[in-house]
């Protein structure tokens, strides 16, 4: 048992560090607003780099989905982290605009399709209802290189290394680095796949999927739980300026606030669901972010406002791995195929803030946190429907 035990941890340790490769996506966000200081861009030519990360996710998890049953789970991995270590070369070279829109498409297409495998690649080394606290746990290890990277960033701005003076762009060589690790690593170890039952499905016939009421509700659960995500970091810090009088620069502390308890939540989630249902904490979980948005209708105190945001942190913070894990157990014999799909719903990124804009125009800030409690209530009614998974298939 024990040697079943160090086996199984020494295959972790390899998918775990391509959990925190994943998180390399997020320096997106700081890097565009260098880039953008740097070469003088324009907010909507500075949004694109964002925005460039979410597209990939709608063209590519489905494609990937369907490699995953030609090459294997573990080689799709690797092809992603190829990928992201080419994204990670191209701006030692320098920062042109041309240059960074590469680098950031290819850092999106290696983040879809290693999001679309790193995900069922654990399931094959962690199983049932662990399998929901080890993607919990997963999500953590990535959040840890999403904090990192705003401060590497900021380290490299204000440093002056003989031979070596790349500013702010020393984050993109340290990424490198860790990505080869990641790749060496992950070769070097050996993880057995179940086999894919029946013929491996056509494009259309993975979208056919959405036809199964369960994984129809995952899916839009994804793109709730994104969307609450993204909404919160661009909404909090309006909400702080627009009922207290806040500058930008001290109500930017709010998206810090919800990062800090999303981590916090995903390290305590890790534990909790090994000795929980992924139910009962799900609930708990929407629960907190319902009082949540009913506080932020509410209050116009500071503090009260920043616990509503630390809330929905922690509240968000385990959505996805539980719904993705439901999704996964839900049909087992086509885990690539429902991978792809549900990562397909991470393009709820774009969709939320768009509605979420137009609700804000016509009603404050209250609009925008409206639009969140949409997708709020729909997690509830999800939870709801977690019980009867078994019975639909």
């Amino acid at each position: 048992m024990e040697n079943t035990k160090n086996a199984s941890l020494t295959k972790l340790i390899p998918v775990m560090l391509c959990f925190f490769a994943m998180g390399f996506v997020d320096l997106v966000g700081i890097a565009s607003n260098y880039v953008k200081a740097d070469l003088g861009l324009t907010d909507a030519q500075a949004n694109i780099f964002p925005s460039l990360v979410f597209f990939w996710f709608l063209i590519f998890s489905v494609p990937t989905g369907m490699l995953m049953n030609r090459i294997g789970r573990k080689k799709t991995v690797l092809l992603s982290l190829i990928v992201t270590f080419a994204s990670l070369l191209l701006p030692i070279f320098g920062d042109s605009y041309t240059l960074m829109l590469l680098s950031f498409s290819l850092l999106g297409i290696g983040n879809a399709l290693m999001q679309t495998s790193l995900n069922p690649l654990l399931s094959n080394i962690v199983s049932g209802e662990k399998l929901a606290s080890s993607l919990t746990f997963g999500q953590f290890v990535k959040a840890i290189a999403s904090f990192l990277a705003p401060y590497i960033a900021m380290w490299g701005a204000t440093q002056v290394i003989p031979s070596f003076d790349m500013g702010w762009r020393v984050l993109f060589p340290i990424y490198m680095v860790i990505s080869v690790v990641a790749i060496l690593l992950l070769n070097a170890t050996s993880i057995i796949e179940e086999k894919e039952e029946g013929k491996p499905s056509t494009f259309t016939q993975c979208l056919a999927l959405l036809g199964k009421p369960f994984i129809l509700l995952s899916f839009i659960g994804i793109m709730c739980h994104v969307g609450i995500d993204v909404g919160t970091n661009t909404t909090a810090p309006k909400i702080l300026m627009e009922r207290l009088g806040m500058t930008l620069d001290d109500a930017a502390f709010a998206t810090s606030l919800y990062f800090i308890f999303r981590t916090a939540g995903c390290f305590l989630g890790s534990f909790i669901l090994q000795k929980i249902s992924s139910r009962t904490f799900f609930g708990i979980s929407v629960l907190c972010m319902l009082a949540a948005m009913a506080g932020l209708f509410i209050f116009q105190d500071k503090t009260m406002i920043y616990v509503c945001i630390a809330l929905i942190g922690f509240g968000n913070s385990n959505i996805f791995p539980v719904i993705f894990s439901q999704a996964l157990l839900a049909m087992p014999q086509k885990k690539n195929e429902v991978s792809g799909l549900m990562i397909m719903g991470l393009f709820g990124g774009t969709v939320f803030p768009i509605a979420m804009g137009l609700a804000s125009d016509a009603m404050g800030q209250s609009g925008a946190v409206a639009v969140m409690t949409v997708g709020v209530l729909y997690l509830f009614f999800y939870m709801l429907k977690m019980k009867r998974r078994a019975r639909e298939y």
